[in-house]
């Protein structure tokens, strides 16, 4: 087998696991599927502090996050076009700053959700 195909399996099976892990993550997350815990979700201090706060960040962040995974997966089949291995290294170079980008915005709105349901309380 070709070394350049078996880079682009590797990269089409990481970059749509990783969509389709973010996915599942932000629907989970923002529904209350998944709750507080130390491994996945936005983990910081202000949306730690309660469930209340864990689910209102998580709900906020919930569309910037699926742009995250859909980014993520439009890598992962950009790795199957029939061009250049370096084009193929430069989309998926792109798009996970874009996916990068997606999800640090969805932290800073998630972050200042909780915030302001703590903000709230006092």
């Amino acid at each position: 087998m070709e070394d350049g195909l078996i880079a682009r399996i590797v990269l089409f099976v990481v970059m749509t696991g990783a969509g389709a892990l973010l996915w599942w993550m932000a629907r989970a997350t923002a529904s209350g599927g998944l709750g507080r815990n130390e491994w996945a979700g936005i983990r910081l201090p202000s949306t730690m502090a309660s469930d209340e706060a864990w689910l209102a960040a998580h709900r906020r962040a919930l569309r910037p996050n699926t742009w995250a995974a859909v980014v993520s997966a439009a890598c992962g089949v950009i790795t199957l076009a029939p061009v250049p291995m370096p084009l193929v290294l430069g989309g998926v170079l792109l798009g996970c700053l874009a996916l990068l980008g997606f999800v640090l915005y969805g932290a800073y709105v998630g972050r200042n959700a909780a915030m302001a349901l703590s903000a709230g309380e006092r």
